[in-house]
């Protein structure tokens, strides 16, 4: 059977990167191999693996942005805590979509919600000295975990498939009472699965969090992005359910990158409940040498990792972010088009005999969004994303995310209008070699 590459070229190409499988590779290491095999072979590939948004920017944004480089921000420092603009920005679009009140003077921009994430790894693991690690609610984004791991920040995590509605309590007092959980991450929607934590769920996380005086860390990269749900009708605006209302120290990332599409310009930010922001403690000080949380995240962190955020970014994404809160400009219906884009995609998979991985959310099948999960008979993830690479189609092992299924994690982000009909023959001429 030809196909585009052949095992050969994968042992060859993981030896260069210094990796023994392909379940070892990194987002971006996968994104290296397939540029290489792409040059090998000639031919393009459907690019699954990495979550690049397929859009383009939001005009709202580049025009924020082009004034305020005009206005000769460039040759300025910025504030370390942020623009005033974005400070009450942000707030506004926190009360307009999750309805929570957060003050503006806790919403910090930062550099994308990586950095957003690294700082508060750094912060909330000082933030008890009994209280040294993170517990992931899986699957997740990898470089988080690698993150706590570049910071040597123990963690702990568990599939949240198995543990949804009244069995997700539990499952959280089994990590949380030894002690030992300075904070609770998730995204919501979940990447990968794009499972979405109802307000339940939500309620229970803040609940145990409080009980145990842990932190919650909420990735909202994909915020509202759940098409299922509709307008709040007493406002017009979309809704995301959030922790907000239920725990005391909560952190909420809210990056420009998906909802925006202006990942290019690395803004995001993170927003802090009062109680958190506030809050003091002689760890932190040994640690960092000032008591409160929300002074050592700004002028401890924020500062010695990149001296505060681009100034005329800040700007273009205060006028998205409070354009959106007024109902002037609807983001959402510019994203939408990455679940009709992935409606399209699951039928060629189901047609050519996959099968979606996390298919339930609760009781309901998971919506279409911006990932997606796969897989193929009783196939490792390995070997399926082995397979589907000699036949031009990538994606990343789900076990990397802390999945405790096997297959491979998909986007729809990188997909055009001729990929639909290019992927439906790649996936033939993968029956074809799995046949033999």
């Amino acid at each position: 059977m030809k196909t585009l590459i052949d095992g050969a070229q994968i042992e060859s190409a993981l030896q260069k990167l210094e990796v023994g499988s392909v379940e070892e590779l990194s987002i971006r290491q996968l994104v290296s191999l397939v540029k290489l095999f792409e040059k090998e072979c000639g031919e393009e590939f459907i690019h699954f693996e990495i979550g690049v948004p397929g859009l383009p920017a939001s005009q709202v944004g580049i025009e924020a942005q082009k004034e305020a480089l005009d206005g000769g921000v460039a040759s300025v420092y910025p504030a370390l805590e942020g623009e005033p603009a974005l400070k009450q920005a942000a707030s506004k679009f926190i009360r307009a979509i999750i309805g929570a009140d957060v003050a503006p003077s806790h919403c910090i921009p930062t550099v994308g919600s990586m950095q957003g994430t690294f700082a508060t790894l750094m912060a909330v693991s000082a933030l008890d000295s009994k209280k040294d690690t993170i517990l992931y609610i899986d699957p997740g984004f990898p470089v988080q975990k690698n993150q706590a791991d570049v910071l040597g920040i123990r963690r702990e995590a568990f599939d949240l498939y198995d543990y949804r509605a009244e069995k997700l309590g539990p499952k959280l007092e089994e990590y949380l009472s030894t002690g030992r959980i300075a904070a609770i991450l998730y995204s919501n929607p979940n990447n990968p699965t794009w499972m979405c934590l109802t307000d339940d769920e939500l309620r229970t996380i803040g609940e145990m969090a409080n009980k145990y005086e842990a932190v919650v860390i909420e990735d909202l990269a994909y915020i509202t992005m759940d098409f299922r749900k509709g307008l709040n009708p007493a406002t017009g605006l979309p809704t995301q359910v959030s922790v907000t209302p239920y725990a005391n120290d909560y952190v909420l990332l809210m990056s420009g990158s998906k909802i925006f599409s202006y990942a290019g310009e690395r803004i995001a930010v993170a927003a802090f409940s009062d109680h958190l922001f506030n809050r003091k403690s002689e760890s932190l000080r040994q640690r960092y040498g000032l008591p409160s949380f929300g002074n050592v995240f700004v002028h401890k962190l924020i500062y010695t990792l990149s001296s505060g955020v681009s100034h005329s970014a800040q700007m273009a994404l205060a006028r998205m972010m409070d354009q959106a809160a007024e109902g002037i400009y609807n983001y959402r219906d510019e994203v939408r088009e990455y679940a009709l884009r992935t409606e399209r995609i699951r039928e060629i998979l189901t047609r050519h005999g996959f099968h979606i991985v996390y298919d339930k959310d609760v009781d309901e099948p998971v919506g279409n969004g911006f990932f997606f999960t796969i897989g193929y008979k009783d196939m490792t993830g390995g070997e399926l994303l082995g397979n589907l690479l000699r036949c031009g189609v990538s994606g990343i092992v789900l076990t990397t995310t802390g999945a405790d299924r096997e297959g491979i994690r998909a986007c729809s982000s990188a997909i055009k209008p001729h990929h639909y009909e290019l992927l439906d023959q790649r996936l033939g001429m993968f029956e074809e070699l799995v046949r033999g």
